[in-house]
């Protein structure tokens, strides 16, 4: 194993510490508990949007802290959840009036740990459950995983709460942007957690996993390697049967890549998906391509596509200042 690290139990303490440094004109660091918190202020009675989970997935959530997306950001270690007294302090730093809206990916320790901090805060809260990736069933034990599709329930959510929604429709516009986002990946290689120190799975030089989760975890099935097409094209398929989009339906197609797949790949790959659901007559108005949720040193991506409307459209579209993340600004 190869990597860029000084000792394992100090990692994500000096990262943390040099994207603070980095970016500090759009965030801050708090060390102990870790949490990193927008730089300018909020106006009085903004609703306070935190996110967080475990490290290895840069920049979600980090790289998305600042000006109309997230007020913090609560970074566990690698793949493992955020603790109860990060989500705690956190919102106690940012609160501001409002209330506060955790955006939670669907995974067991993190629900636990945001659910905890809810019961300790004494102000309103409440939680918008990402479970966007279709490569689970929905009837599966603990339900689909939150992956990729997070970044836009974030940004989403982030806008109207930076234009004065109240904490209820926040809410609600988050349950609505979570339920009409469908996501789904494969791996070309697994992922190396440092802890570990070799792959999580093994893979043949002429394999490929279908429907790969983002903490190293085998998908759904192990296939032959073939023509770019024919891999996503089943990504693609998926998501449309679980969306059921009308046609004209207008979507945004986010391209993600898992760390270590180059952008002249991730273009080709968003080629493939957008002449895919142009055929079944969709209209793609927003694009996003580019290593957002990523699975440490991954080879892989992700497809997800949302479907919106004019006012999603507009939040979609509204100024956002982040690390990872910006325009209009």
């Amino acid at each position: 194993m190869k990597k860029f690290i000084n000792s394992l139990d100090s990692l994500l303490d000096e990262s943390l510490h040099g994207f603070a440094k980095a970016h500090a004109e759009i965030v801050r660091f708090n060390p102990q508990p870790p949490f990193l918190t927008r730089t300018l202020p909020t106006r009085k009675g903004k609703v306070a949007i935190i996110s967080g989970g475990g490290a290895g997935h840069e920049p979600l959530h980090s790289g998305f802290v600042g000006v109309g997306m997230l007020d913090a950001a609560c970074p566990g270690q690698i793949f493992t959840s955020p603790t109860p007294d990060q989500m705690l302090t956190a919102a106690q730093t940012v609160e501001n009036g409002g209330g506060v809206l955790f955006i939670v990916k669907n995974y067991a320790g993190d629900v636990m740990s945001f659910e905890i901090a809810t019961e300790m805060l004494n102000c309103a809260t409440a939680t918008v459950l990402v479970a966007d990736d279709v490569s689970l069933p929905k009837n599966h034990s603990i339900g689909r995983r939150g992956v990729a599709g997070t970044l836009i329930v974030e940004k989403i959510v982030g806008a109207a709460a930076e234009q004065g929604m109240t904490l209820a429709e926040c809410k609600a516009l988050g349950d609505k942007v979570a339920a009409c986002t469908a996501s789904m990946g494969l791996a070309l290689s697994s992922c190396t957690v440092p802890a570990l120190g070799k792959p999580t799975f093994n893979l043949a030089a002429d394999e490929i996993e279908m429907g790969v989760g983002i903490h190293g975890e085998q998908g759904r099935e192990t296939i032959k390697l073939s023509t770019a097409t024919d891999m996503i094209t089943p990504l693609v398929a998926a998501i449309l049967e679980d969306l059921q989009p009308k046609k004209n339906q207008p979507v945004l197609l986010h391209i993600n890549g898992f760390g270590a797949t180059p952008l002249l790949e991730l273009y080709l790959v968003y080629d493939i998906a957008a002449q895919r659901l142009q055929q079944q007559g969709v209209s793609i108005v927003r694009s996003l391509v580019g290593n957002y949720t990523t699975s440490l040193d991954m080879a892989g991506c992700s497809v997800t596509v949302s479907l919106l409307d004019e006012s999603l459209l507009a939040l979609w579209d509204a100024p956002v200042h982040t690390a990872n993340l910006r325009w209009g600004c």
